[in-house]
């Protein structure tokens, strides 16, 4: 009969052993979008904190900074100070000056939601954009063209409604004036820095505090006021509303809500938002006029049903194209947050 082997020499446990294995710990389950805050620094205040700090940075402090530029250069230029800084701040009667000092003061949540997300929760800036983590440049391409099937599809099922809302459409198109080409040039270069920088602000940042904070009373609820929650603030923010315009907003930001989650990213949000924002202005300036698209006043219920034909046309079209391309829409816990080193044990000199 075989001699058992004996055990190798010196102690294999206790606290002389020459190291004490460390026990394995199971893998945290992917986390989606909303979810990705749980992998910065800890703390139920940071995101209730940063929501704060965010509101207080773009709706206050930035739009006050940014008042000195346009001030040095009307006094540089010459213009009437008093006159030209009142007319700058006056959306009731907007000017290409105006549309751009807005523009920038929304585009400017960008840089202050990845100041946030880097010093208060310790993470890169990276992670607002998606779970790549960055942006994802060929699909969001891609959803730009996708955002124009849907806009077909929304004329058509506009043409069968016996009412519209929004700009008037008439048969003689606005006179092409220096003022005109003007705001033109103000709508190409900076609306979709203003796009981009709402979705960084209510379906970027907001989204991933709302599910960091409720995300831990429940998956599915926190999912949920991921969604309804900034979206419900989305609406507000754009000020006095009828009641067709705000659920026409508050319509908008749930199915990009949606989209952030469903396609893990901003992506697919952030070219529907351009698109939106381009034929809003487009049409204001061809029929119509800025005010009118700034301060959209008399909507109508029969609005509705084309907000959702585009929203949902191309919900459906963007989730399709997302599976197809085979993107991730969840992150793997570990890859946000530091890895641990192994512990080991030696004996005492």
């Amino acid at each position: 009969m075989a001699t058992p082997m004996p055990p190798p020499p010196g102690p294999t446990t206790g606290p002389s052993a020459p190291y004490a294995a460390v026990p394995e710990v199971a893998p945290s389950p992917p986390w989606a979008y909303h979810e990705l805050q749980r992998g910065g620094h800890g703390g139920l205040w940071r995101p209730l904190v940063g929501s704060l700090l965010l509101g207080v940075g773009v709706f206050i402090a930035v739009p006050i900074g940014m008042i000195v530029p346009f001030a040095f250069y009307y006094v540089f230029t010459g213009a009437p100070l008093q006159e030209s800084m009142t007319a700058l701040v006056d959306l009731g009667n907007p000017t290409p000056a105006g549309l751009a000092y807005l523009n920038i003061v929304l585009a400017s949540a960008i840089p202050v939601t990845w100041l946030l997300t880097r010093t208060l929760h310790g993470m890169k800036p990276r992670w607002l954009a998606s779970v790549a983590p960055g942006i994802r440049w060929g699909y969001f391409l891609v959803c730009l063209l996708l955002s124009l099937v849907a806009l077909v599809a929304t004329l058509l099922v506009s043409l069968l409604l016996p009412e519209q809302s929004g700009a008037e459409i008439t048969g003689d198109p606005n006179s092409f004036t220096d003022r005109t080409r003007d705001f033109l040039l103000v709508v190409l270069l900076l609306t979709p820095l203003q796009a981009a920088g709402e979705e960084y602000f209510f379906r970027g940042y907001l989204t991933q505090a709302f599910g960091g904070i409720f995300g831990r009373y429940g998956a599915t609820l926190g999912k949920a006021l991921a969604i309804v929650g900034p979206a419900i603030l989305f609406a507000l923010a754009h000020g006095a509303q009828d009641p067709p315009i705000f659920f026409d907003r508050l319509a908008f930001g749930l199915v990009a809500g949606v989209l952030v989650i469903l396609t893990g990213g901003l992506e697919a949000a952030i070219a529907m938002h351009v698109l939106n924002n381009f034929l809003a202005f487009g049409l204001a300036l061809a029929f119509s006029d800025m005010t009118s698209a700034l301060n959209p006043t008399g909507g109508s219920w029969w609005s509705i049903p084309t907000t959702l034909t585009q929203s949902l046309v191309y919900l459906g079209l963007a989730v399709l194209v997302a599976r197809r391309m085979g993107l991730r829409t969840t992150a793997d816990a570990p890859v946000l947050v530091a890895p641990r080193p192994p512990v080991y044990r030696f004996p005492s000199a």
